[in-house]
């Protein structure tokens, strides 16, 4: 369906519009339920091994389309190729894993513990899901959530973010040619997200809302999520710390390091954003780090050699370099910094290396969402894991220690929903994906994913004589 009027997408590499998509209103948010709800008792009725044997074939196209995918993803995102492409590959894993949950049966058939019956629990589609994605993985987010709602039996309604509406359309798209009916899966791009989301969570036939974004956002959506309760899964902020303890293996943690706070620029909800470093290490550490900076090619995607590209909008860009200055006007230094190509003409910031960093700075406090590392020392174990549990965010954490056993024991400490020991990355299909306190509710991935779409139910079946 066509909106009356459209919005434009631009590069953030060169801010050139690149496309005008249709613009969804409240009437196409309700049209899109209206769909769904119709698709619905036919798909929940579809085999799992049907439903299974489509997203396998969603998996092989997108892998034969990576390229065109790939060229998406930097046109609208602005991430360097090999970012962009290690996303699709990424996000075609949630079509495969889910394939295969699919056709696990789940489920328990027990007697009662007072005999005379028996007790049998199944799951169910919870029903039609709204699906809100953000930005900065415009194709990962989407079959993050799509997947294990189909896997589970739901349609859904899809809202991706204004910004990077093109690689939501194609796998839409992609999804109707892996056999997926016709409104099963309902994509609505809009510059109203509020006005699309909302009559979503007050039409009664909505019974999941799937967001991830910001905790202030998500706050929002729960608080109207309430009002009908509506089963709710929410993948909210990050504040991740990055721990280097003395007896660390340096080489290692810098490249761990490089990984978790600079893929996608740092655009990431797990990207490590407080660096806690041993004082006994922490010139070395800083110092092989900030080499390694120091050496980033920042450029558009369309530079096949970039390796750091744009933020997301000038907006962005000037949140980010106002935070640095901040810092600095508190006390804390540059102390490397990747020099920018004078011909830039999107929306750059300078990969950026701070030390002297107080535990207290609003730079720590507050997630960064962009390419700077802010490093701030320590001396014992308690003082770090103060340090690290003092946020209010507990999305992902990484740690790296010579000693197994102490990275162990520190990975128990931490109030993270997950924590990287020894590796700069967590994400994996098949394993639960989420935060603890105001990093939201529920957990993508895995057997989990499939889960949040489901309602249990029980019978008890009579068992006397």
């Amino acid at each position: 369906m066509a909106a009356d009027s459209t919005f434009e997408v631009d590069d953030p590499g060169t801010g050139a519009i690149v496309a005008a998509v249709s613009d969804g209103t409240r009437a196409d948010a309700t049209a899109a339920v209206d769909a769904a709800r119709q698709a619905w008792a036919e798909w929940r009725a579809t085999t799992p091994r049907a439903r299974s044997e489509i997203l396998h074939r969603a998996f092989e196209l997108m892998h034969d389309d990576i390229d065109v995918l790939t060229e998406l993803i930097m046109i609208e995102n602005g991430k360097p190729e090999a970012d962009a492409r290690g996303e699709v590959s990424y996000a075609a894993k949630f079509f495969r894993w889910f394939a295969e949950e699919a056709v696990r049966p789940g489920g328990e058939f027990g007697e009662a513990p007072g005999g005379g019956s028996r007790t049998v629990v199944t799951h169910r589609p919870v029903g039609v899901a709204a699906l809100v994605t953000p930005w900065n993985f415009p194709a990962a987010m989407v079959t993050r959530k799509v997947a294990p709602a189909l896997a589970a039996g739901c349609t859904v309604v899809l809202k991706p973010a204004a910004e990077t509406p093109l690689t939501a359309l194609a796998i839409t798209r992609l999804l109707a040619r892996a056999g997926v009916p016709d409104g099963v899966v309902n994509l609505v791009p809009t510059t109203d997200a509020a006005g699309v989301v909302s009559t979503w969570l007050q039409d009664v036939r909505v019974r999941k809302i799937s967001f991830t974004g910001s905790t202030p956002v998500g706050r929002i959506l729960l608080q109207q999520a309430s009002e009908r309760i509506v089963n709710s899964s929410m993948e909210l902020g990050g504040n991740a710390p990055f721990v280097v303890t003395d007896d660390a293996d340096l080489d290692a943690a810098v490249e761990g390091a490089l990984l978790a706070k600079f893929r996608n620029g740092g655009q990431a909800c797990t990207a490590a954003n407080r660096f806690f470093v041993h004082e006994a290490v922490v010139d070395d550490f800083t110092a092989k780090f900030g080499a390694a900076v120091e050496a980033f090619r920042v450029a558009p995607a369309a530079d096949r050699g970039a390796q750091i590209g744009p933020v997301i909008s000038k907006r962005a860009a000037v949140r980010i370099e106002e935070a640095v200055a901040d810092a600095v006007a508190s006390g804390a230094r540059v102390a490397h910094r990747t020099p920018l190509p004078s011909d830039l003409s999107g929306y750059f910031v300078a990969p950026t290396v701070l030390r002297d960093v107080s535990p207290d700075a609003s730079i720590i406090q507050e997630e960064i969402f962009g390419p700077v590392a802010p490093i701030v020392t320590f001396s014992t174990d308690e003082e770090v894991l103060d340090h690290v549990n003092s946020s209010e965010y507990g999305l992902a954490a990484y740690i790296f220690a010579g000693d197994l056993r102490r990275a162990f024991k520190l990975a128990e400490s931490v109030e993270a929903g997950m924590v990287g020991i020894n590796r700069g990355l967590v994400s994996d299909p098949a394993a639960p994906f989420g935060g603890v306190k105001q990093s939201g509710l529920g957990r993508e991935g895995a057997r989990d994913g499939l889960l949040e779409f489901t309602e249990t139910q029980y019978y008890s079946i009579d068992w006397s004589g």
